[in-house]
């Protein structure tokens, strides 16, 4: 039986995965918890968001899994798959296929996938397209001992832009760009000592995940992220966790400095749902006397079938 959208009637199910999942996005995980709790669920009913769920009922098995859509993101992530019992399932990658297939009906060129690289899913997501693109680790840096000084970062404002795309296009391998592009949007935090340190934080109910962009010419920044940790708006008491892709790995060390706990390294994979083909075609141009005009090789994005 080929994978299906999840309904109602599949709420038994989810029920008993529901401490069977196995999250794909750290993000969401840290934030916003277990993505089967009773308060996580029910928004895959919701047909107004970009967030589906599918099930593969295969050989007596049954697979969950997840996917969703930011508003404005070319990219959509995988959110998870259950029960963690059957990762090495033949019809795995089956499954995640198809959410990806939805993924492309919403728009997104790319789905992204977060894992341990140890983890059993590994294969199952390269057997349905997937590769990695970057490496990343997470650190709680919740307990680090803060130091009483004047804050020195402030939210980002529409002026601070401009910056922050720059610094982004210093930092970020021109390769791995088309997959998560640069901010579009003034959220986040800026170091006011120039344009070397931007963080986007993402707040939820369960915790805080700052995703840096710093500067390898940075001066004192552990001292800088000390700061930023004192001076965090609306933490309430919320464990931080900040996430270190591959990079930026010359943070690492001033994290262990700061007495951080860093988590197991994952993989940041991503499968490509369009990509680029040439094809040739007449492009009018004005032809000046005794002047001849070759045809134009104009590139097109088509989705992959």
């Amino acid at each position: 039986m080929p994978p299906r959208a999840l309904d109602l009637l599949d709420l038994p199910i989810i029920y008993r995965y529901r401490t069977e999942a196995v999250s794909l996005d750290s993000t969401r995980l840290l934030t916003r918890g277990n993505p089967l709790s009773a308060g996580g669920f029910m928004a895959y009913f919701n047909p107004a968001r970009h967030l589906y769920t599918a099930v593969n009922q295969d050989n007596g098995t049954t697979l969950l899994g997840g996917v969703i859509q930011t508003n404005g993101d070319a990219f959509a992530r995988l959110v998870y798959i259950a029960p963690s019992a059957q990762l090495t399932h033949p019809g795995l990658p089956t499954l995640i296929e198809h959410l990806s297939a939805e993924a492309g009906k919403w728009g997104a060129f790319h789905v992204l996938a977060e894992i341990d690289e140890t983890s059993d899913v590994f294969p199952a997501l390269r057997a349905a397209g997937f590769s990695v693109y970057a490496w990343q680790r997470i650190w709680d840096v919740s307990h680090i001992p803060t130091q009483e000084s004047p804050s020195a970062w402030q939210n980002v404002q529409p002026i601070n832009l401009p910056g922050i795309q720059a610094l982004y296009h210093q930092i970020v391998p021109p390769l791995l760009q088309p997959i998560e592009p640069s901010p579009k949007r003034a959220i986040g935090m800026v170091c006011s000592d120039g344009a070397r340190c931007y963080v986007n934080v993402t707040y939820g109910i369960r915790g805080i995940v700052v995703m840096p962009l710093i500067h390898p010419e940075a001066t004192d920044v552990a001292l800088k992220l000390n700061n930023l940790l004192n001076h965090l708006p609306d933490r309430h008491g919320r464990p931080v966790y900040l996430c270190v892709r591959s990079y930026q790995a010359w943070l690492e060390p001033a994290l262990e400095d700061l007495g951080a706990s860093a988590a197991s390294r994952q993989a940041v994979m991503v499968k490509h749902l369009a990509r680029m083909i040439k094809e040739e075609q007449l492009v009018r141009a004005p032809q000046a006397a005794n002047v001849s005009v070759q045809p134009s090789h104009v590139s097109q994005i088509n989705e992959k079938e």
